[in-house]
């Protein structure tokens, strides 16, 4: 099954931000595009606004004056319905309810002919039931672009209950000449990115509401150590804290309020107060003309230790032995078989993050997870009140040695980039194991359509098959709500592998 060709009118209906952009995208692959909006005058507007866009694309040279004006000439706004007959493929991006969407495209069917693609751009409606209500379902389907669509890659093609195999393939080949990069997807709530998505948001808000650190380190924390382009409160004031409450609370509705997707407390009353984001001059942050960004938590200038032990390795984080040596710090090493940490000449031990407490042990320091030990420029230590200060002080210095920042949280398990990067790789095996989309779809998704440094199956073979599984079950332990339960994909993932390493 080919893309639609060139020559078949494409037909938008919304003309908001989201509906001009997909008409944008249509227009400059060669599209004949057609513009409707139900207000008068609307799709009109829409057209000169996309006009004045493709102006500045000839500005920047990413246009020719001649393609210009021959998609000019191709874009149309249309004054009812019955002007998309000929449409091969008509899009909506209308209002986010359902019987809006439904009866919208009741009425499309009555309009354009049998072998006219269907689709929905919904980024939290259920594609099967906004397609139930029609005559002929296996058309119909989900094109989730991303916000502004000529600009970002991704595209989400989802398959409903009902769509033909071929209606989706037609559909993916021609986001792909589009210039697009798709993605196959089952019809899940969230999609493959609203759906893995979410702990990047809830976990940086849960580490908020224990106290164990303010936006401004959890933010730098995920950015300076995870890889993350942003970090969590800065994206949601970006998003809109309305909006991305809003994905949250439909995901976890959607799952019949499974707990993995619970939302934030804490983010319901940023929303009640009407503190919305950048667009409101406030969210987490005060967006306010003139108003200065708080600074993270920095620990003061520690002296480093004369030496370290390590004992067993550190796994994930093996880079930092070679670190620790380059910035001149000798290191003991020694063979152990019930764990992995650095042991530091006060006596205590640094260990990386694990789904444990600093204050269920004696004298231990746990370290935050990194996407790149060496280039990393902040690390974050969390200890309990128990915690010897020379302890403390000595694994600062360690790593202000490395030419880290290094931010103090809370005794919370998991820190802040361990336990957020393992509960995306789990929800990533488990979706794969729901068939809700490929491995190599996901990566892909996650790495385009929320900028993660890392796709989660590339994470997770960095990391090690056991890792997120036996940091989960940890927090699990501590957290027995079912929120870190480890799904059963993940637990046959590292189990699986452990046989075929050997491992009893």
């Amino acid at each position: 099954m080919t893309a639609l060709d060139l020559s078949s009118p494409v037909a938008v209906v919304g003309t908001g931000t989201m509906g001009q952009g997909i008409a944008q995208v249509a227009l400059v692959a060669g599209h004949p595009v057609r513009l409707y909006d139900t207000l008068p005058g609307r799709a009109r507007e829409a057209a000169d606004a996309i006009g004045a866009r493709l102006d500045r694309l000839v500005e920047k040279d990413r246009l020719t004056a001649a393609e210009r004006d021959a998609a000019r000439a191709r874009l149309t706004p249309a004054a009812s319905l019955a002007e998309l007959a000929d449409c091969a493929l008509v899009v909506e991006a209308v209002l986010e309810r359902l019987e809006v969407k439904q009866r919208l495209f009741g009425e499309l069917e009555d309009v354009v002919s049998e072998d006219c693609l269907l689709a929905t751009n919904t980024s939290s409606l259920s594609v099967t039931a906004i397609g139930g209500a029609l005559r002929s379902p296996g058309r119909f389907l989900g094109l989730h672009f991303f916000n502004p669509a000529p600009l970002l890659p991704l595209v989400e093609v989802v398959s409903g209950f009902a769509t033909d195999v071929t209606s989706a393939t037609r559909a993916y080949e021609t986001a792909r000449a589009w210039g697009k990069t798709p993605v196959a997807c089952a019809d899940t709530p969230g999609f493959i990115v609203n759906r893995i998505a979410r702990p990047f948001y809830a976990e940086a808000f849960a580490v908020y509401e224990a106290q164990a650190a303010d936006p401004a380190t959890i933010d730098a924390v995920l950015r300076e150590s995870g890889g993350f382009r942003m970090g969590a409160f800065e994206l949601t004031d970006l998003i809109g804290q309305d909006v991305n409450e809003s994905v949250t609370h439909s995901v976890w509705q959607s799952f019949f309020q499974d707990v993995r997707f619970t939302p934030s407390l804490a983010q319901r009353r940023l929303v009640e107060s009407g503190r919305l984001g950048r667009k409101a001059g406030h969210g987490w942050y005060d967006h306010a003309e003139g108003a200065e960004s708080p600074e993270p938590h920095t620990a003061e200038k520690r002296q480093p230790p004369a030496h370290v032990t390590a004992e067993g390795g550190l796994g994930p984080a093996a880079e930092l032995l070679t670190l620790i040596r380059e910035a001149g710090i000798p290191v003991r090493e020694e063979d152990e078989d019930h764990g992995t940490r650095l042991v530091l000449p006060s006596g205590g031990q640094l260990v990386l993050a694990d789904g444990q407490t600093s204050v269920e042990f004696r004298d231990v320091v746990y370290f935050d997870l990194a996407l790149d030990y060496r280039r990393a420029t902040r690390i974050a230590l969390s200890a309990s009140q128990d915690t010897s200060p020379a302890t403390l002080a000595e694994a600062t210095g360690l790593f202000q040695a490395l030419g880290k920042d290094v931010s103090v949280i809370g005794d919370v398990p998991g820190m802040i980039v361990a336990r957020t990067v393992a509960r995306i790789v789990d929800l990533a095996h488990d979706a794969v194991a729901k068939g809700v989309a490929t491995e190599e779809d996901i990566d892909t998704a996650m790495r385009l359509g929320v900028n993660y440094p890392l796709g989660p199956f590339e994470w997770s073979r960095r990391l090690g098959h056991g890792w997120a599984y036996d940091l989960l079950d940890d927090l699990h332990l501590r957290d027995p709500s079912g929120r870190y339960a480890p799904s059963l994909a993940l637990y046959r993932h590292a189990y699986a592998t452990d046989k075929r390493e050997g491992t009893p």
